[in-house]
C-alpha cells in the first residue's frame, strides 16, 4: 500500500468525487483509508451515561485505498505514486516514494 498517513489525497470515484482530505488512519490488512471530511455516515445514538442528550452524530468511514489518489505538494494536482531505491555510503538500502507527475519526493 502506497499511501500513508497524514498524506493528502483527493477521492477519484463515488459520491465523494474530487473532495481532498488528509488521511487519519490506514488499514492495510483491509486495503482501506480513513479520510479526514470524506464519507461521512449519520450513527443514530440513544442517551447514556456518556451522551445524555442522544441524537444523530456523524463520523468518517474508511474508503478503499483505490477510491483515492495523492495530491502532488508542488502541483497540487493528483499524482501516480513511484519508488526510488537510495543506497547510503554504509551500504543500507532504502526507498523514497516520488510523485510521477513532478518527480519531487514525498514526505
Amino acid at each position: 500500500m502506497r499511501i500513508k498517513k497524514n498524506d493528502i489525497v483527493e477521492v477519484i470515484t463515488g459520491k465523494n468525487r474530487g473532495k481532498t482530505g488528509k488521511v487519519l488512519r490506514v488499514y492495510p490488512e483491509r486495503n482501506k483509508v480513513l479520510v479526514e471530511g470524506v464519507n461521512n455516515q449519520f450513527k443514530h445514538e440513544r442517551p447514556s451515561a456518556k451522551n445524555q442528550q442522544g441524537g444523530i452524530t456523524t463520523r468518517e468511514a474508511p474508503v478503499d485505498a483505490s477510491n483515492v489518489m495523492l495530491v502532488d505538494p508542488k502541483t497540487s494536482l493528483r499524482t501516480r505514486i513511484g519508488k526510488r531505491e537510495f543506497t547510503s555510503a554504509e551500504g543500507k538500502v532504502r526507498f523514497e516514494r516520488y510523485s510521477k507527475r513532478s518527480g519531487d519526493l514525498i514526505g
